[in-house]
Formats: structure tokens, C-alpha cells, sequence
């Protein structure tokens, strides 16, 4: 393993109880001694996802995930990565929605019984993210700390259920 301060782990679920569903989930983990300085970004990032979680279920705009996203960044001077979004999950691993975690006006609203993730990935510097040669492995251009945190929900008559928190 690289000599790094947090690292993240995106894992895929395929196939789950062998009906042919997928699921996707990240998170961030510490790596050795961490300073205060990425301890908050971790939890802000993670905040940042509960927030985004606890006002979803029917009828809800998907725009309010990028608005509570991006002003829980906004608190702490933090950039929203907007390269990577959520989208919607089951039998196919990427379809719609296409859920964006900044401040947006796009059109739609979440249905009953549907399945999508929510990501945001948090910056302390540039926004901008490089992707390694491993088509996988993604750094921001500056080389700052990022996080990153991601769930599959699914909306429910009385909000959201957390698919892969295990």
C-alpha cells in the first residue's frame, strides 16, 4: 500500500442474494497516524452523505441532494468533486437517474421503490480529479486530500432505506 493518510474503497455488489441485483458502496478509511486536518474531512464527507440520505423519499428533487451536499462543503471551504455522481442501480450497475452532488437545476423527482446510490466526494483542494493509468485509481490534479462516501438506497413510502450498510 501507498504511504498515504485516508485512503477510499469503492466496492460493487454483483449479483447480491443471487437475483441479479447490483449494489455499490464506498468509503474512506484513516491510514496510520492522521492529522486533525483530514479527520474533519472524513466526517464532513460523511455527513455530507447522511444529510443527502435523510431528506430522500418520494416525490423529492433530486437538485436537493446537490444542494445539502454542497452547502455542508460550504460550511467548511471544502470543494464538491463534480466529475462523479450517483445514478440509479439494479439489474443494470449504471442507469438513471444521474444524481449530481453540487448546487444544479436539473429536472426530476425520486419514485417509490427505486434504487440509486448517492457518492459525494469532498476535496480540501482543486475539484478537479486526474485518473491513474489503472482506468480506477483517481487523485484530485493538486494532490490534496479527497473523501469519499457512497451508499445504495432505496426510497420507501416513509423516506429512504440504506441497501449497503453493512
Amino acid at each position: 500500500m501507498l504511504c498515504v493518510e485516508i485512503v477510499g474503497f469503492n466496492l460493487t455488489q454483483a449479483q447480491c442474494f443471487n437475483s441479479g441485483y447490483h449494489g455499490d458502496t464506498s468509503a474512506t478509511f484513516f491510514c496510520g497516524d492522521v492529522d486533525e486536518k483530514a479527520k474533519k474531512l472524513v466526517q464532513v464527507t460523511k455527513e455530507s452523505l447522511d444529510k443527502a440520505i435523510s431528506i430522500c423519499g418520494p416525490g423529492v428533487e433530486y437538485k436537493k441532494i446537490g444542494k445539502i451536499i454542497h452547502d455542508h462543503a460550504d460550511k467548511y471551504k471544502y470543494g464538491v468533486v463534480r466529475q462523479f455522481v450517483g445514478h440509479g442501480v439494479g439489474r443494470v450497475f449504471h442507469a438513471d437517474p444521474v444524481v449530481l452532488h453540487f448546487r444544479n437545476n436539473e429536472a426530476g423527482r425520486m419514485v417509490l421503490n427505486q434504487t440509486f446510490t448517492i457518492e459525494p466526494m469532498l476535496t480540501i483542494g482543486s475539484r478537479k480529479p486526474i485518473m491513474w493509468d489503472d482506468n480506477w485509481t483517481v487523485v484530485t490534479e493538486d494532490a490534496s486530500l479527497s473523501a469519499q462516501f457512497e451508499h445504495t438506497i432505496l426510497i420507501t413510502k416513509d423516506g429512504a432505506e440504506i441497501l449497503t450498510d453493512c
